[in-house]
């Protein structure tokens, strides 16, 4: 019944119409009626079906105008859908253009008419049905292929494809189309299902008037695509299938470039040119404005915009160039701490911090490169004058310069200029990024070394740096003058005509050049070089030994490796050499290339660093004999070449070097397997080297053994491994880890998509050995290491009286005190048993045993020893001998000691022993000097604390353990050969004496001061910084301090300078009076974070100290007074104007520093909880006002915009911008779980105690940062989280910021945004 009454309904229309057709009826007439009966008898309305009815009756048996009228009534009156109907014509009538003009021309009428209103259509009950019976008409799902078919996706599509259909035809009716690549319509396939047989009804008519009509169609149909681009809601709709169809987007706009290239329509036109046309599909066109409705939002228009800090109202309120920057110092300056080796290369990480500023400040590449080099300039600049002990020094802040930000450069030049296939997931959404231009990243790095050159005081080359900045100044000024190099290799500086003064600059554009950032042209930049040499030197090319003869053939003689090993190494082709040699020379040879590769040319080699730490850790992989069936024992006939390799890279400088090229877990994989195989050989084993000195089995495994432990944390105290309520800001590099990573490098070698860091990484974790390593496959190595962990987990127990390893224990002690058992019959204890003093001559010279037995036996060794001692049966003196004789006989007996008195000095079981100067040895004499400096330096930057010391004049005490290991590295040499192991147990007695109660610390480096007076202010500042371990308000004035520098707010804000400078000072400076000058809060606080073990705390601080910058910035910057007669005046406005243009800067410079010093501070882990915990906790609570005045209610806004600031900028610098890094993996789940929180405060379902204003400030800054600078954030976010989210902002009259949230979340959201354009009018 239902289908047969349908029928009649339709039978009855067409009735009607044809009779009013007949009759020549009014069309508004037949609309009414038609209405009436449809109504009448029960059909919904606007009737899809009397669309389809109306197109068919048309197309083309009744193609006359007045159907054409009736169509028009009937949009009119919203009997049939708009929607609809205009997809069931252009597939009817856009085909039949050429026969049928004036039915295309009547289409193109009610496009303009009716296309354009879209606000009703979305509203109706029907909407959904009618956008699928769209879907069904222009298959519109199938041909843009995606998978959602949302009614507001549709509506995206639909519109898209009308614009694109109109395109087609333009193209073809001017003959272009056959200049696109598929050389047909994108719809012809439609085209060829319709029915066009009967398109004749305009055959009479002339020629001539046909091709009048169709140009004229032409024309039309070219302004209705500009009308499409140029309306508010049609261009937002365009700019969604922009956003979330790229491919399909790139083939319509390559069509319409070609559109406004070559059509006459459109040079005919009076209300589109092709600049016009082509200016509404630009980047800066196709997006979505932000027009923010309310009075506050007007009023921070330009606050929420985030300009360059560089801009000029910045700089005209002490907001240097420098301090955008900010951030890129403090990293540069921390990664100088030789305290701490990383597992992960700086390249990656300034790599990744590079692209989070560059995103979040919307800055140039120009400038990004420039803040670079200038960052970097200014971390060589504070080591100019240092103070002296075992720490970095200039050489690595030199390697950073001259060969990591190469790289790195490099690295993001790559990554730029890689095809858009490379970044196909990333590529539409990162609209921060400047247009894709071929070669601009290269252009831009060469326009900021040519300005770099405007900085001289930052180029001003340190003393030891000179020779090769006029060697490469005077290289320069040979070619500009054209002078060939084969007389630079022959000349001295003395033999030059002129006088060659050289820079910085001249070096790092020849570290560029190495890396072919650039060519020699750059010797040609005005003011590269003073001028020109206007006649050939006079040399002659003298055999001097030195590299150039070297590779003439010249032999390696002890003279040429001195050479050698003193210069370094200038082109990748020498070194080659030199690791040819390495590898198939004489066994003295294979010695003298290691030690040459070790030298200057790993040091200062700056422009192929990068090559010889691969070198190196090759030779440290030695190749597998063919047919070796000893599994890893082939190594020992490599053991002297194998020393010369530890010996030359266990300074401090080296081991940064590896630390930072990231090849720390790789060193570490090449020493397991090294360590195991001579551990387990016996002393007898021996090598001559060529300087006569023998070496034994023992030696070159301590070497190695010490090298390997230095590669990771195991010498803290316990502490630092979570013992406790509070884990610590430190990471935890373990020898698992280690592997874990250098095991992630080699199982992404086949990635051809990384970038040249990643691939050089894989290519040495191949070449090292194929497969996978585990610290299982150290069976020796994995039972000290679990020894060690069990010994800081409990005390020792299961020494047995007669057996074997008690034995071995007795051969120790009898050893070690030989001296005293010889003279008497003191008993050493050791556990259960006793040792007769009395024992025979071998055991005196200690056990011939493989060492990884003896470093087993040795904690129980001295557990006996200090119990003795404890119990007055071993005197101070004897036990620090005993101990000495123990590390001389084995040295990598020191690993063991420390790992037993790191727990035992935490254990707090030991009686305290009296510095006394009898028993032990007295810090009288520097003690108080130490204190006092101790003070000077803390109140330099502020920090004031009351004496931490007891009251009482009491001797100075130690706790036993602490005293012992103190007075055995007492008896070391401060001297070249002892500085492997004084390293590593210097940084062991820093962290044990910090870790006991004060004034422990003050004792120790006192007593050191004693030792080495070169190193007083390095001791001196060392013990400064462990006041923070143990006073939490100290951390509190520290951090103050360096927000109060950064921000310049002990003077005027105005003319307060402030900055990065403030911040960091001059680094660490002798006084030329003596002792240390003032350092800055920023270094004090980079070398004593460290020691701070409360997460939570430090993180609430910095959020709070924050917050009070914040106030302080808006309502310090003038008197109230003066204040309000400004107001008062006519300059009210202008300065209200100007202080909020300050104000924000120094608010963002603020946010900056405090996001800077979490993600330093704590790294993912203390980002992650700030973001899930620290925050919400901080909304949720009540703060109360400190101040009556409000300062007119910028404290609180500003007071959001700088938590939103401050957010995203932790997360960017924790998880990238991007997903190119494997943290990134991590930000979909804490991210998702904030914008949860987001979403449901916005809804009502949490209640909030901050300030309205601060709410509103923090939800709009931070939803706008990550729309506008971390777009794949958003992608990642639930969808359904991001339209709860931007219906709150909604709420908060946002419509703007909320319809580019869903803008930016994907097709996921498409839909929703595509209904919020459609649907306010914004």
């Amino acid at each position: 019944m239902e289908v047969s009454a349908a029928l009649s309904n339709w039978s009855k229309a067409a009735e009607l119409t044809k009779a009013a057709q007949e009759k020549g009826s009014d069309p508004l007439v037949w609309a009414i009626q038609m209405y009436s009966n449809l109504n009448s008898a029960g059909e919904s309305l606007p009737s899809p079906e009397l669309a389809e009815f109306l197109v068919s009756y048309i197309c083309w048996e009744n193609n006359v105008p007045i159907l054409w009228k009736f169509l028009d009534k009937a949009l009119m009156l919203k009997i049939v859908p708009p929607m609809l109907l205009l997809a069931l014509l252009s597939l009817r009538v856009i085909p039949c253009r050429h026969v049928q003009p004036a039915a295309y021309r009547l289409y193109l009428e009610l496009l303009k008419r009716h296309a354009f209103d879209l606000q009703y259509q979305i509203n109706r009950p029907d909407y959904e049905k009618v956008m699928k019976s769209i879907d069904d008409v222009l298959h519109l799902s199938d041909i843009f292929g995606m998978s959602h078919s949302e009614p507001g996706i549709l509506v995206v599509e639909f519109i898209f494809s009308i614009v694109w259909q109109l395109l087609d035809a333009s193209l073809d009716d001017e003959g272009l189309l056959e200049f696109i690549p598929e050389k047909n319509s994108r719809w012809a396939i439609l085209y060829q299902e319709m029915d066009l047989d009967r398109h004749d009804n305009y055959s009479d008519k002339k020629a001539e008037q046909l091709e009048i009509l169709q140009n004229a169609n032409t024309l039309m149909a070219v302004e209705i695509i500009g009308q499409f681009l140029q309306d508010k809601k049609s261009s937002r709709l365009l700019y969604l299938a922009r956003r979330n169809l790229p491919a399909h987007w790139l083939s319509f706009v390559q069509r319409l470039q070609l559109l406004g290239t070559n059509s006459l329509a459109l040079r005919k036109s009076r209300i589109l040119c092709p600049e016009a046309l082509s200016h509404l599909t630009s980047d800066t066109c196709m997006a979505l404005p932000r027009e923010c409705k309310t009075n506050s939002q007007q009023k921070f228009q330009s606050v929420m915009a985030f300009e360059y800090l560089s801009s000029s109202a910045s700089l005209c309120h002490g907001a240097s160039h420098s301090a955008l920057w900010i951030p890129l110092d403090l990293m540069l300056e921390d990664a100088m701490d030789g305290y701490q080796v990383s597992a992960t290369s700086s390249i990656e990480i300034i790599s990744g911090l590079i692209k989070t500023l560059r995103a979040i400040n919307g800055t140039s590449w120009h400038d990004t490169f420039l803040g670079l080099w200038l960052a970097t300039l200014r971390l060589v600049q504070r080591e100019r004058d240092p103070i002296e002990g075992p720490m970095p020094h200039l050489d690595t802040r030199l390697f950073m310069l001259f060969c990591i930000l190469p790289l790195v450069v490099a690295n993001l030049i790559e990554e730029e200029e890689r095809t858009p296939v490379d970044e196909k997931d990333n590529g539409p959404t990162d609209h921060w990024k400047e247009k894709m231009v071929p070669g601009k990243c290269r252009n831009d790095l060469v326009s900021s070394l040519q300005v770099l050159g405007d900085y001289q005081s930052l180029l001003l080359p340190p003393q030891s740096v000179v020779a090769a900045a006029n060697q490469a100044a005077a290289k320069a000024m040979l070619f500009v003058s054209g002078i060939g190099n084969a007389y630079f290799d022959c000349l001295t500086m003395t033999e030059m005509p002129v006088n060659c003064s050289g820079n910085m600059r001249h070096l790092i554009v020849e570290a560029c050049i190495a890396r072919n950032l650039l060519d020699t042209s750059a010797y040609l930049w005005p003011g590269y070089v003073s001028g020109r040499i206007n006649q050939i030197p006079q040399c002659m090319p003298a055999q001097v030994p030195g590299w150039s003869s070297f590779m003439k053939g010249a032999p390696l003689t002890s003279v040429m490796v001195n050479a050698l090993v003193s210069s370094p190494a200038t082109s990748l082709a020498e070194l080659e050499k030199i690791f040819e040699i390495a590898l198939g020379g004489s066994e003295d040879e294979k010695i003298s290339a290691a030690a040459i590769l070790c030298g200057a040319s790993l040091i200062r080699g700056w422009n192929i660093q990068e090559h010889t730490v691969h070198f190196i850790l090759r030779l440290l992989s030695p190749p597998v004999p063919a047919g070796n069936t000893e599994g890893n024992n082939y190594l020992i006939n490599y053991a002297p070449i194998l020393n010369a390799l530890f010996v030359g890279i266990a300074s401090v400088d080296c081991v940064q070097i590896f630390s930072l090229h990231g090849l720390v877990p790789q060193l570490a994989c090449s020493l397991m397997p090294i360590c195991e195989v001579l551990g387990s050989c016996l002393p007898n084993i021996s090598w001559t080297l060529p300087s006569g000195e023998e070496i034994s089995a023992h030696a070159v495994f301590s070497n190695a053994f010490i090298l390997l432990l230095k590669l990771w944390r195991f010498n803290r105290p316990p502490l630092e491994y979570g013992i406790g309520e509070v884990p610590t800001v430190g990471s935890q590099l373990t020898p698992e880890y280690l592997l874990l990573v250098r095991n992630s490098h080699l199982m992404s070698a086949g990635n051809v998509h990384k970038d040249q860091y990643r691939r050089r990484l894989s290519e040495i974790a191949s070449l090292s050995s194929p497969n996978s390593v585990f610290v299982d496959s150290f069976p020796k190595l994995k039972v000290w290491y679990r020894q060690h962990q069990a010994c800081i987990a409990s005390t020792l127990s299961g020494l047995v009286h007669g057996t074997p390893f008690h034995q071995i224990v007795e051969g120790l002690l009898n050893m070690m005190f030989r001296k005293i058992n010889r003279g008497s019959q003191t008993t050493i204890i050791s556990g259960s048993s006793s040792s007769s003093g009395l024992g025979n001559e071998d055991a005196c010279i200690g056990p011939k045993l493989p060492a990884w037995d003896i470093l087993e036996a040795i904690p129980f060794v001295i557990d006996a020893a200090l119990t003795a001692c404890a119990h007055g049966r071993l005197s101070p003196r004897e036990l620090a001998t005993g101990l000495k004789d123990l590390a001389d006989f084995l040295p990598a007996s020191l690993a063991t000691i420390i790992s037993y008195f790191c727990a035992e000095v935490t254990r707090g079981v030991w009686k305290p022993a009296s510095m006394n100067g009898t028993d032990w040895p007295s810090p009288a004499a520097k003690l108080q000097n130490v204190e006092e400096q101790i003070k000077k330096i803390l109140a330099a930057t502020g920090v004031v604390v009351p004496s931490l010391a007891p009251g009482d004049t009491s001797p100075a005490t130690l706790p036993l353990p602490l005293a012992a290991f103190t007075s055995l590295t007492i008896t070391y040499k401060v001297d070249r050969s002892s500085e492997r192991f004084l390293n590593l147990a210097g940084q062991t007695l820093e962290s044990l004496a910090a870790s006991c109660p004060w004034p422990c610390m003050p004792i120790v480096a006192s007593l050191w001061t004693q030792k080495a007076k070169r190193w007083t202010d390095f001791l001196v500042f060392s013990a400064s910084r462990t006041v923070f371990l143990h006073n939490s308000d100290a951390v509190v004035q520290l951090l103050k301090s360096c927000f109060t520098a950064t921000l310049g707010m002990n003077g005027s804000p105005i003319s307060s300078s402030g900055g990065v400078g403030a911040l960091l000072g001059h680094g660490f400076k002798a006084h030329l009076s003596g002792g240390i000058c003032p350092v800055a809060p920023g270094i004090l606080y980079l070398r004593a974070y460290r020691s701070i073990r409360d997460m939570v705390f430090l993180t609430e601080e910095i959020l709070s100290i924050l917050m009070q910058s914040v106030r302080e910035i808006v309502c310090g910057g003038l008197p109230k007074e003066r204040l309000a007669k400004l107001k008062a005046t006519k300059e009210g406005m202008k300065y209200g104007q100007v202080s909020l243009a300050a104000s924000m800067s120094r608010v963002k410079l603020a946010a900056a520093l405090g996001a800077s010093l979490v993600w330093i501070s704590g790294g993912l882990t203390l980002v992650q909880l700030l973001i899930k915990e620290t925050l919400p906790s901080w909304f949720i609570s009540v703060h109360g006002l400190e101040q009556e005045e409000k300062c007119d209610g910028m404290v609180t806004m500003l007071g959001g915009y700088a938590l939103a600031y401050f957010a995203v900028l932790c997360g960017a610098f924790a998880w990238g911008v991007d997903s190119s890094s494997s943290a990134s993996k991590r930000r979909p789940k804490v991210l998702g779980c904030h914008m949860e929180f987001l979403a449901s405060a916005l809804d009502g379902k949490i209640s909030l105690g901050c300030d309205s204003a601060t709410w509103r400030a923090y939800v709009s800054g931070f939803v706008s940062l990550m729309v506008g600078c971390t777009p794949n954030w958003v992608l990642e976010v639930d969808v359904q989280v991001l339209k709860r989210l931007s219906n709150g902002l909604r709420q908060l009259n946002e419509e703007e910021l909320a319809l580019a949230l869903l803008s930016a979340g994907g097709v996921g959201t498409m839909g929703a945004a595509a209904e919020l354009i459609i649907d306010t009018e914004m």
